[in-house]
């Protein structure tokens, strides 16, 4: 592609949380052109109507019944629209992007075990795993791209140090508490999103069987116990991970692991208990960015190993995981349209 060429991009959903990021990324990447963005609610409202940050961008809300043919769809839709309107999506676009749960699994049996079925199992072969941290050779020209879930997105990128240097092993008991923002519930929300419901909460919302668990074990081969808490916060995602290796490793082994596994990633970030007042990775110091910070401690007590990540939900976890990985699997260059670096002093995420 020259440089002054651009591939066409839609955003099927656009109206929501992620959908409106993904906008934001799309009109200031240097090689997409936003054509169209859907939404049934909105059709000829202008995005900044849904998005007010969004009001100096030119395009309306259109009708997710009559799709322009597209290099890229990212479809921001929620769990169960994608496959069932999978055909459609793929004829219009050379590459899909979708940001829901319907192409995650590589088993049309563990949607039945952990969602409601799957419509389209005869896609799911086609699908390539979104996150790139976790492999992203496997990207690399695919044309159907499955964005991971935020919660599964931040885990794994704490715990797959661990794994990849074998400090901890399927056989190891493995912890995960997440504490998440508000705008994990969406744009529709609910009463318990609704603000004097939420304020001041920490509230236990998937004390088990989250379906997240799915992702990790799949990618990461991990059987973890897994919770998640709504707190007050708008975005974000933390995870706060407690491992116990079957053998006793030292700090000097977990400094190797987590450099061996990120030193070269553009959008891992290392914090691990050094100076000054944000010592482990915290969501408000990568609100609004594709960052994630990661980070550990060794109780050397017991040999617990504490992992920790941070991401903003709707960007690394949602919209900026799916740029990401389009870039990659469309060669562009990987960081493009995601060097936002965030802000300080900044309010609550």
């Amino acid at each position: 592609m020259s440089e002054d060429e651009h591939l066409t991009a839609s955003v099927v959903g656009a109206s929501g949380f992620a959908g409106g990021e993904l906008c934001r990324l799309l009109t200031g990447h240097p090689d997409f052109d936003l054509v169209q963005a859907t939404s049934r609610e909105y059709e000829n409202k202008t995005l900044g109507y849904v998005h007010p940050n969004l009001r100096g961008v030119d395009l309306r809300f259109s009708s997710p019944e009559d799709l322009d043919s597209v290099d890229v769809l990212f479809a921001s839709t929620p769990h169960g629209v994608s496959m069932e309107h999978i055909d459609t999506f793929r004829d219009a676009a050379g590459t899909v992007v979708d940001l829901s749960a319907d192409f995650r699994l590589n088993d049309a049996a563990d949607y039945d075990e952990w969602y409601d079925g799957h419509t389209a199992p005869e896609h799911i072969a086609d699908a390539v795993y979104a996150l790139p941290e976790l492999g992203r050779e496997k990207l690399e020209g695919a044309d159907l791209v499955a964005s991971g879930g935020c919660n599964a997105t931040a885990t794994m990128l704490a715990l797959k140090p661990l794994v990849d240097s074998g400090v901890i092993t399927p056989d190891d008991r493995v912890v995960a508490d997440l504490k998440v923002g508000s705008s994990e519930g969406g744009a529709g929300g609910g009463a318990a999103s609704s603000h004097p419901e939420r304020s001041g909460v920490v509230r236990p919302y998937a004390p088990t069987g989250h379906r997240h668990e799915a992702e990790i074990q799949q990618e990461l081969g991990l059987s973890i116990a897994f919770t998640v808490h709504a707190v007050d916060m708008t975005r974000g995602a933390a995870a706060t991970c407690h491992a116990f290796p079957s053998e006793r490793v030292t700090t000097g082994d977990l400094w190797g692991a987590y450099r061996e596994a990120y030193d070269d990633e553009p959008f891992v970030r290392l914090v691990a208990g050094g100076g000054g007042v944000y010592r482990y990775p915290e969501p408000k110091a990568v609100a609004g960015t594709n960052y994630a910070e990661v980070g550990f401690e060794l109780d050397p007590s017991n040999g617990r190993v504490v992992a920790f990540s941070a991401i903003d939900n709707v960007m690394k976890g949602a919209a900026g995981q799916a740029v990401h990985a389009a870039n990659v699997a469309l060669g562009l260059d990987e960081t493009a349209g995601l060097d936002f670096q965030g802000l300080h002093p900044v309010g609550a995420p």
